[in-house]
């Protein structure tokens, strides 16, 4: 860290030609004195013997980047500062955080603005400051190749993949609790006994049983058959002479593919003659995870467009359609020019928001191109289109089309029927049809295989058509509102363990079989029984929103700890103040519509519920506790 003495402040972080410094960074994971939402929150200052240049200039160079930032007008220069860090913190993905406050201070200005990842928002920030002060001194700034690296950075986060990203999206709009459970590698969805654990569409509810069955694409391809549901004809095979021998009998093309995979990885359909069979069999034993059997499924190929049908709860959602990457020539170019010029295209930026991945060259590609009579060298004749793969796989550079409204009638019972048969929130159905118009019992429909985990981003975000909002729907499996992912919680300024112990026994005397945890400066409990208290405030907060029991949540958030760590949560349904400070008002500030609000000031009480307000004074002989617990009862 560099400090110099300047006029009359030490430079913090600021370098010998900065005219800003930034410093104080501190993280809140939840509301917190500057925003009711996560944050990163710092401070900004003008360097004493520095002069910024006119903040008109600033502006005409971060707006010819972000025109909508030319549309607004500026206090200072802490509010461009902010606004801009949120805009490039949007990483041209879109991005959902959108909130940021400015407020002076005896220093400058503390900027707080919404981060998702705490590690992007960061070098966002260091980004942002870098920019304006090569603005300052005229320097050329290469802000879209640092972008390109943080968004790069924010993929490999916890949040980047674009199912985990499209749910996080959705449960923020919809008001629904979430967070990231590092040590177990889950998401979480609501408080307490009102939560949902998982990993993408994958949640504690679904039977692992039927989770694991989905992944033996031979029983499974069985127990399709049995139900009467159309598969197509084949046999699972242990070595390359029985495959021969299936593909004999059934008859050439036919698709070859390993029992264990997924994503398409090792799988060759159409597969015309002997020695096609004997690259597709390598090709799926390599796809095979270490330690696994060799076990090839070898089946009557079918011609036909790829589907994916996608059920939810049981019900039919959405259809898309996936078709394998392609270049169109333009009589000049090479097919490896071809796919870098398709790979800059912003559709394939993949990121966790983008309709599609970056076309990928590897040994797949090049033996498909090679059974074309091509290779990445050849040149196309200008309009002429060839297709890179045999396989639609999206994660490879593959096209979704939302196909949701041609889908017959037929065809959704089908879908529906097979849906019911396993325990599991979210059902992939990958089908190859002429035409998902046409029904299944006209013959040109079949089964490939079933997903437990289907990704949703292909529907949510086709590259061509209209979004089905299949996060929406998962989430609405579990939550029909904000208000049902949560239980309910008592929020104090200030409690000491003894009134925090006769509050919990006042709500057990009318809920006997509630299950209360609760947090104060003096300990954590479970009841009245007192558990471990870890140093860090919010991480006891968190355990006990973990807790998949707990029916209600006391919490202490005093002044020190406001300022410290901010709150783990936001909303309450019931606020007890006695006699707060200025940071502790925001508790009021961040309650739940239909909560009520208990403030005591010296001997005054006044208490708001439902856009009324009641005020007036302690009896003689009224404890303030008497006020609050006769409160706790309507909003339980």
């Amino acid at each position: 860290m560099i400090q110099e003495k300047s006029t009359d402040i030490v430079r913090i972080n600021a370098r010998k030609t900065d005219v800003f410094d930034i410093f104080n960074f501190r993280y809140y994971v939840g509301s917190n004195p500057y925003l009711d939402v996560g944050a990163i929150v710092f401070n900004l200052a003008v360097v004493a013997d520095k002069q910024p240049l006119p903040i008109e200039d600033y502006i005409a160079v971060v707006s010819d980047r972000y025109p909508q930032l030319g549309k607004q007008t500026y206090e200072s220069y802490a509010h461009l500062f902010a606004a801009t860090v949120l805009e490039v913190g949007k990483l041209d993905m879109d991005l959902y955080p959108h909130r940021w406050s400015v407020k002076p201070n005896s220093r400058g200005f503390h900027i707080a603005v919404q981060s998702l990842h705490e590690r992007t928002t960061t070098s966002v920030i260091y980004l942002v400051w870098d920019w304006l002060e090569a603005i300052t001194q005229g320097k050329e700034f290469f802000l879209d190749e640092q972008i390109f690296h943080l968004q790069d950075r924010f993929r490999q986060s916890a949040y980047g993949g674009p199912t985990v990203y499209a749910l996080l999206r959705t449960a923020y709009e919809k008001g629904i609790p979430s967070l990231y459970l590092w040590e177990e590698g889950l998401m979480q969805y609501g408080w307490g006994k009102k939560q949902i654990r998982g990993v993408g569409t994958t949640f504690n509810c679904d039977s692992h049983l039927d989770s694991e069955f989905t992944t033996h694409k031979d029983d499974c391809k069985a127990f399709l058959h049995n139900l009467g549901f159309p598969v197509p004809q084949g046999d699972i095979v242990f070595s390359f002479r029985e495959a021969k021998q299936i593909a004999k009998e059934i008859g050439y093309p036919v698709a070859v593919k390993p029992v264990v995979g997924h994503k398409g990885i090792g799988v060759t359909p159409d597969v015309k003659d002997l020695d096609e069979l004997e690259a597709a069999y390598d090709r799926a034993v390599e796809a095979i995870p270490e330690g696994e059997t060799i076990r090839i499924i070898v089946e009557k190929s079918i011609s036909g467009k790829d589907f994916r049908l996608l059920c939810v709860n049981g019900k039919f959602v959405a259809a898309t359609e996936r078709r394998p990457a392609f270049v169109v020539g333009d009589g000049y170019s090479t097919i490896a020019e071809l796919i870098r010029q398709e790979n800059r295209k912003p559709a394939r930026l993949d990121s966790p928001t983008s309709p599609m991945s970056k076309i990928r060259i590897d040994e797949e590609m090049e033996f498909y191109l090679d059974l074309q009579g091509l290779s990445l060298n050849s040149i196309l004749d200008k309009e002429e289109t060839i297709y890179l793969r045999r396989v639609a796989n999206l994660s490879a550079g593959g096209l979704s089309i939302n196909a949701t409204n041609t889908i017959h009638d037929d065809n959704i019972i089908l879908t529906q029927d097979i849906a019911q048969y396993f325990q599991l929130t979210c059902l992939g159905i990958d089908v190859i049809a002429e035409n998902l118009s046409d029904s299944w019992k006209d013959g040109k429909f079949s089964i490939l295989e079933i997903n437990a985990a289907p990704g949703i981003f292909m529907h949510y975000n086709p590259a061509e058509g209209e979004s089905v909002d299949v996060p929406a729907h998962i989430l609405a499996t579990f939550f029909n509102s904000g208000l049902e992912a949560r239980i309910p919680i008592i929020t104090f300024n200030k409690i000491q363990v003894e009134e925090l112990q006769a509050t919990i026994d006042h709500i057990l005397s009318q809920h006997p079989d509630w299950i209360i945890g609760s947090v104060c400066r003096g300990g954590v409990f479970i009841q009245r029984s007192p558990k471990v208290l870890h140093p860090e405030y919010n991480h006891n907060v968190q355990t006990l929103l973990r807790h998949p029991k707990l029916d209600l949540l006391i919490a202490e958030y005093p002044e020190e700890i406001l300022e410290a760590e901010g709150m783990f949560y936001y909303g309450s349904n019931l606020v007890v103040l006695d006699n707060p400070s200025e940071t502790e008002m925001m508790l009021m500030r961040d309650i739940l519509d239909g909560s009520t609000v208990v403030i005591k000031k010296q001997n005054d009480i006044s208490i708001r519920r439902k856009g009324l307000i009641e005020d007036y004074s302690l009896g003689e002989n009224e404890s303030f506790a008497q006020v609050y617990l006769k409160e706790i009862s309507p909003i339980l």
